[in-house]
């Protein structure tokens, strides 16, 4: 995984999605994401599940977004790796309205801290969806949670969410 800089940069020059960090405590955080997407609801839900299609490369173990998986039934966001997988999250909600994962992404998964992603699938205005994603931290790190890890983890997710507005509003 590359630095929390390089994050921070391409969250910076993702522009269409903002954050906020709703609240950071020594033993959690929440991140927030209110983007409106130029697609109805069931073609962002759809975009949102072919995550090989939108989420960023660089924040994967083996460099290539091709060798992820989100597989509602089984329940897991996978990543396939040279030698081995890499379970990033658990489906652990699932319906037209919303998904939601279970885990610790990234360097996360080396701390005692759990959290929930929730993808949730507003119907706006013509056509358009308000897609709300929230990504609920707590548990234990070293150092707390709440100030070392809210703000760098809300620039990676706020990446991901540009990149699923821009590949739901893609085309065809």
């Amino acid at each position: 995984m590359k630095p929390v800089v390089l994050a921070l940069g391409a969250f910076l020059m993702a522009g269409p999605a903002r954050a906020e960090v709703v609240d950071a405590q020594p033993n959690g955080f929440e991140s927030r994401f209110n983007v409106t997407v130029n697609a109805p609801p069931a073609a962002v839900r759809a975009a949102m599940l072919n995550i090989a299609g939108w989420w960023d490369p660089s924040h994967t173990y083996s460099g290539d977004a091709k060798n992820l998986s989100l597989d509602l039934a089984g329940g897991c966001f996978c990543e396939t790796l040279k030698t081995g997988y890499v379970r990033h999250m658990t489906v652990v909600y699932a319906d037209a309205s919303a998904v939601r994962l279970q885990g610790a992404l990234g360097p996360l998964q080396s701390t005692g801290a759990i959290g929930h992603l929730t993808f949730a699938f507003k119907p706006a205005a013509e056509g358009k969806t308000t897609l709300v994603v929230s990504y609920v931290v707590g548990g234990y790190a070293k150092g707390g949670l709440g100030e070392a890890w809210a703000k760098p983890v809300d620039s990676v997710i706020g990446v991901q969410v540009g990149r699923l507005k821009a590949y739901a509003e893609k085309p065809g």
